[in-house]
């Protein structure tokens, strides 16, 4: 008798074995259900970089960070463990919230992300941080707890751009290089966040127990809005007007303006003549100091409209021209 209550128990441990792998599996499973590796080519910069991201809608929108895709002149999107890849087009974005959105070429049928809400969110709350760690083209998972909310960053992203990121869910769980735009999940598996940085500063630091995401209420918002086609201050919707140049905030006796340090060759600016060493002073009739003024202003045109540019050249004549502005990278 008691040698079949023994076989009995260790059946019994198998089955209970059994079960609770089977369960960690599943849960696995449900975590990284509908996320994706981002891998970008920054053409004009000579780069690639890699993230990720959640697909949305099984006919291939996908949610990500903005510092992901900017600058990027081509986004390819990989569904991990198949041998599925598609091209992506930007929808739109929004700078100031990290957050943009995609769409798949030829996608049907892919799996989503559950989509829950960041509204009630507490400190010491249970969540998972999903993503592409270290840009290795595998999706990874990192638990940890909810230690703040409301919190204030600044970002650095490849191209060397910087943002600063309000209202943040702050996490203990460990991010990575890669992990920018994964979700980040309750306990259920819903989305209520996007993973976004990993440090206070402008870099990621791996190891850091200081992680940032954005909520994912707000990211939802930006997503309806891009959908809508409804562009506004801070949402940009469809392609990215494209001047085609490269410059630094400096100036010439007691004009200021932005020196061109590079011309895109074949862009707009090349053809409207303007070479390196020269000042832009104007843009649509609006001053400009920084490469970031010429961006904003660029951000309020469309790929096919005409703009009105001043410039000092190298011997100090001021020309204009107007200047019909090509599809670029996003900003």
């Amino acid at each position: 008798m008691t040698r079949r209550l023994a076989v009995l128990a260790l059946v019994a441990f198998a089955v209970t074995a059994s079960l609770v792998g089977a369960l960690r599996s599943s849960a696995a499973t449900r975590a990284t259900t509908g996320v994706v590796v981002i891998e970008t080519s920054l053409g004009y910069a000579s780069a690639e970089a890699a993230g990720t991201g959640m697909v949305v809608s099984s006919s291939g929108i996908v949610l990500t960070n903005n510092h992901v895709i900017r600058g990027a002149t081509t986004v390819k999107v990989v569904v991990p463990g198949s041998d599925r890849s598609y091209r992506a087009t930007v929808l739109g974005y929004a700078i100031g919230a990290d957050v943009a959105v995609l769409r798949l070429s030829g996608a049907s049928g892919l799996a989503t992300v559950s989509l829950g809400t960041s509204s009630g969110l507490r400190a010491g709350q249970a969540v998972s941080a999903v993503g592409n760690a270290g840009g290795a083209g595998r999706i990874v998972t990192s638990t940890g707890t909810i230690t703040g909310l409301g919190r204030t960053i600044t970002v650095r992203d490849d191209p060397g751009g910087t943002a600063r990121l309000q209202g943040l869910i702050r996490i203990n769980a460990e991010l990575q290089p890669g992990d920018s735009g994964g979700p980040l999940l309750d306990s259920s598996g819903r989305v209520v966040g996007i993973d976004t940085a990993a440090s206070t500063g402008y870099a990621f630091q791996s190891g850091s127990n200081d992680g940032y995401a954005i909520p994912i209420d707000r990211a939802r918002a930006i997503l309806g809005q891009i959908q809508a086609s409804r562009s506004s201050a801070s949402v940009h919707v469809g392609g990215t007007a494209f001047l085609g140049v490269l410059g630094t905030a400096s100036s010439f006796s007691d004009v200021n303006g932005v020196v061109i340090q590079q011309v895109v060759s074949g862009a707009p600016a090349e053809r409207a003549g303007l070479e390196r060493g020269d000042m832009i002073v104007r843009v649509g009739g609006s001053a400009v100091t920084s490469t970031t003024a010429i961006s904003k202003l660029l951000q309020r045109k469309k790929p096919g409209d005409t703009i009105a540019l001043a410039w000092i050249d190298a011997v100090g004549n001021t020309r204009r021209a107007s200047v019909k502005l090509a599809s670029g990278p996003p900003q």
